[in-house]
């Protein structure tokens, strides 16, 4: 069949591959210990499921939502931005919405449609999420790329960010706690973005805060809005359920901005996947969000332990050098390019497939190549 060539630049997530092979083995018998997965190892908040049992048994209706999700689960959830980020109560009140999508991917590809005309430029900070750039790619935009090392802990600095604007670029996403370096952003860093961003008012800015309440090390995340909020006319705030309720099968997220933008978003949605799930909105609608603190101690306490364990073992296996603190969410980067494993491959290519294979094929464990995240080796 002829392909259209929008798919045809798509590429295949060299994740997904392992993942498969994976997969195989275990079908095979195989003991496959398997840390690729971006999702917590438990069960939802008791009184979340709760709610939704509630709704199954006394939801009368299963129509379709609006487009943009109920009213008032929109205004309770930018409510619970308004208050966690520390914001003026008003902020939101005038020129603003929220849009409630199907997981924080879905609210970030609908936000690039509404965004990206063909030939504008992203610019993303690697480590960066795998979708980002065959997200923007898909809506005929370009990534620009800002690199970051171990040294600095996985953290761009702010004047490379400088260095790769043009008269095309349009937008920038930053996901902080990152996916996949496990660190938040310091409050140092984000005033200095921004006092970036003021010398660049068009500059629209995603800020993927997905993993914002899964932190193990004070302080909290702050964002760059907190200390100036009239860059909040250019951001698209995205969040969602599947971390801090750990949910990510059920599929809900959510976006903040300003109005246009989020009604143009709502085109997007009511063209393709029409209103989100009502059932778990409605469940989410009647849960209480302050539930989420409580339900989440214990979690930052069981990571923390976990990055504890892991900087233990690196010492004992003399990698001491290649280890930096994480801070947040729960990953872990490992620069192979500094191990003896490495020493046998060419260090001018990119080997970080062939070295997660050879974890899986050899050790059973399954590993994320760094190349699917913007750094290679």
């Amino acid at each position: 069949m002829l392909l259209s060539s929008r798919v045809k630049g798509l590429s295949y997530s060299i994740t997904m591959k392992l993942n498969e092979k994976a997969l195989n083995m275990t079908d095979e018998g195989k003991v496959i210990y398997n840390l690729s997965g971006g999702q917590l190892p438990i069960k939802p908040l008791p009184e979340f499921i709760e709610k939704i049992h509630h709704q199954l048994n006394f939801l009368k209706s299963y129509q379709y939502s609006p487009v943009a999700g109920f009213p008032n689960l929109r205004k309770k959830l930018t409510k619970y931005i308004t208050e966690t980020r520390h914001l003026p109560a008003e902020i939101f009140e005038n020129d603003y919405d929220c849009i409630i999508s199907n997981g924080s991917k879905h609210s970030i590809y609908n936000a690039l449609g509404a965004l990206i005309d063909p030939g504008d430029e992203v610019i993303l900070l690697a480590p960066y999420w795998v979708s980002y750039p065959e997200m923007i790619k898909f809506w005929g935009g370009t990534p620009q790329v800002v690199k970051s090392n171990v040294f600095d802990a996985f953290v761009p600095a702010v004047e490379d960010i400088r260095k790769v604007m043009t008269p095309r670029t349009k937008a920038i996403i930053v996901n902080s706690p990152n996916n996949p370096a496990g660190v938040h952003y310091s409050e140092s860093w984000m005033k200095e973005f921004a006092a970036f961003l003021l010398e660049y008012p068009d500059l629209v800015v995603f800020s993927d805060e997905v993993y914002s309440e899964i932190y193990y090390f004070d302080p909290k995340p702050s964002y760059f809005y907190q200390f100036d909020p009239s860059l909040l006319n250019r951001t698209i705030i995205i969040n969602a359920i599947s971390k801090t309720l750990a949910s990510t099968g059920l599929r809900l997220g959510y976006a903040i901005g300003p109005a246009d933008l989020i009604n143009a978003m709502g085109k997007i949605q009511g063209q393709t996947t029409s209103g989100p799930n009502s059932l778990l909105q409605r469940a989410l609608m009647d849960f209480d969000l302050k539930f989420v603190e409580t339900f989440l101690g214990p979690v930052r306490h069981h990571i923390r332990h976990n990055a504890a364990t892991l900087r233990e073992k690196f010492r004992e296996a003399n990698l001491g050098h290649c280890w930096y603190q994480s801070t947040s969410a729960f990953y872990f980067m490992i620069d192979f390019s500094r191990t003896p494993m490495f020493a046998r491959f060419d260090s001018d290519e990119d080997h970080s497939y062939a070295i997660a294979d050879e974890l899986l094929q050899k050790e059973g464990i399954t590993v994320v190549p760094g190349s699917d995240f913007g750094l290679p080796n």
